[in-house]
């Protein structure tokens, strides 16, 4: 029982795993994490680096074969065009939307407390699942809406839908009112949920690096839908669908409200060496394959 409960204390209440990261980070670092400006360059900084592999991957083509074999859909690979037009739409909305929205939110907002305690592995994990739950809610209904209403769809949402095989910097190639909703959501979920800083950024940053993913076009051995079993996590695969056959899979991280509400696509990985048909998904109990 004693040994039972030391492993507990580790693990819940008594971190010693993130107490020590925290008091470093609290003392280190203080002015820069009490900015409201900190959250901010966390995440547009991180969505660069996460990019990065990606980008790589989709420049190196048939020189890496293979990470090639991985690609969802091998003959369909982005441009130089199609990169810098991703490109310059990330940037444009950056400058003109995320970069007056940080001023006027760090000349408003005052520095945040920062707490001596950190949260335990336990609360963290959670409160990281829990965001992301909650997040996968609200983009659902505001991505079924904004494609079964024409309107909202050729408006805000269409410019996403531009490229039906995705990659990575497609990610965040968004109209500004989605780009500001996924940020306010991303921003709100945490204080609705009374999560710890730590946890807040922990979410922040894995947040970023799932859409990504999902985005990224290839189905690497290492994806979250690999790692999540029994077909909870969309991952790659399912937003490939969802790219190519638009009234599916419209939920952005996990598979079950797609599948409550009808909207689920399977979809099945066939590499180009062993057969001609690239893509396969089952939606409404029908095949649909493309050559």
């Amino acid at each position: 029982m004693a040994s039972t409960s030391t492993i507990w204390d580790l693990w819940g209440e008594n971190s010693v795993f993130l107490q020590p990261l925290w008091d470093k980070l609290r003392t280190d670092y203080r002015d820069c994490l009490r900015s409201s400006l900190f959250p901010i360059i966390l995440t547009v900084s991180s969505y660069f680096i996460f990019c990065l592999p990606f980008l790589a991957c989709d420049m190196a083509g048939d020189s890496w074969p293979w990470v090639q074999k991985l690609k969802i859909q091998p003959k369909r690979r982005p441009t130089a065009s199609m990169l810098l037009h991703c490109a310059g739409v990330t940037l444009y909305n950056h400058l003109f939307l995320v970069l007056p929205a940080s001023v006027a939110q760090w000349m408003w907002r005052p520095p945040v407390e920062l707490p001596e305690q950190a949260p335990s592995f336990q609360e963290l994990m959670f409160g990281v699942l829990g965001n992301l739950l909650l997040f996968d809610l609200q983009y659902y209904i505001w991505h079924v809406l904004h494609h079964k209403i024409p309107w909202l769809y050729v408006t805000f949402h269409a410019i996403h839908h531009k490229y039906s095989s995705p990659f990575a910097l497609a990610t965040q190639c968004l109209g500004g009112w989605e780009l500001l909703t996924v940020g306010f959501w991303t921003t709100l979920n945490p204080l609705l949920l009374r999560c710890h800083l730590l946890t807040t950024w922990t979410f922040m940053v894995l947040h970023v690096y799932v859409s990504i993913e999902a985005h990224c076009g290839y189905d690497f051995p290492w994806s979250m839908s690999r790692m999540i079993p029994f077909g909870l996590y969309g991952g790659p695969a399912k937003h490939d669908v969802h790219h190519q056959k638009p009234n599916t899979n419209f939920a952005p991280h996990f598979s079950h409200w797609d599948k409550i509400f009808g909207t689920h696509a399977e979809f099945s990985f066939v590499t180009a060496s062993k057969c001609p048909v690239h893509l396969n998904w089952k939606s409404n109990g029908q095949d649909v394959y493309r050559h």
